[in-house]
């Protein structure tokens, strides 16, 4: 009879207790050391059992905080009004974001003809990363006209907001015109900021928002993880 792997009987283990509810989503688990002492193995053993573990979206780790148990997908409403930070608190969640990026170039084709701008116009590049209740769960690109908001870098630094920075610039509302969604794999990069394995599906949306006179202010690419956001359509 072949013998059950040991890294594999610490999974069946692990995934029994996550299943009773001994740990919840968002929960911590015992670091290697304590989970290694517990099933009589070394480390690689167990770090071969939580890797599994991660690369079938039970687990996800964060450098220097330890191994957690993942989260129930996030409710995500896309509609007229999407708001970060307003979706997730309804939906329970802490809300955070992290600037990966932010430049100001020349505008190409698509933000071109998206924001209604000239051939040697301007558009702040926003590259950030969302992450609810401290897990990743999409990377945004977003394109604004910088003719017309010459300060809204230093207002997404200073506020982390979308909406607050625009509110700065004097857009006291908008609302989107379009969604498209697209299904892809995560790039290599994609994959390392979201920690989900390379090739892990993505939803693509693609967003336009205009302010109250209906002047486009935001073109918006945002990836979302798959396995870590139902997206429901609202207020269209």
């Amino acid at each position: 009879m072949t013998r059950t792997p040991l890294w594999k009987s610490i999974q069946v283990s692990l995934t029994a207790q996550i299943a009773g509810g001994e740990y919840a989503p968002g929960a911590k688990l015992p670091t290697e050391a304590m989970l290694s002492a517990r099933f009589g193995v070394n480390r690689h053993t167990v770090r071969r059992a939580l890797a599994e573990m991660a690369q079938n979206g039970q687990l996800y780790s964060r450098r220097g905080a330890g191994v957690f148990v993942t989260q129930k997908p996030t409710e995500y409403p896309i509609g007229r009004r999407v708001r970060f930070h307003e979706n997730l608190r309804a939906a329970g969640r802490e809300p955070t974001r992290e600037i990966l990026t932010l430049e100001t170039r020349i505008a190409g084709q698509e933000e071109r003809g998206a924001l209604a701008l000239g051939p040697s116009d301007m558009v702040h590049v926003y590259e950030g990363m969302s992450l609810s209740d401290g897990l990743p769960i999409a990377l945004t690109r977003s394109f604004f006209p910088a003719v017309r908001f010459a300060q809204l870098p230093d207002d997404l630094r200073q506020t982390a907001s979308v909406t607050d920075a625009l509110a700065r610039g004097g857009v006291s509302d908008y609302t989107r015109t379009s969604t498209r969604l697209t299904a892809v794999q995560a790039d290599s990069a994609q994959a390392l900021h979201l920690r989900i394995a390379e090739k892990a599906p993505l939803l693509h949306s693609i967003g336009l928002n205009v302010d109250q006179d209906g002047r486009p202010v935001e073109l918006g690419h945002t990836w979302f993880a798959g396995e870590r956001v139902t997206l429901t359509l609202a207020d269209l």
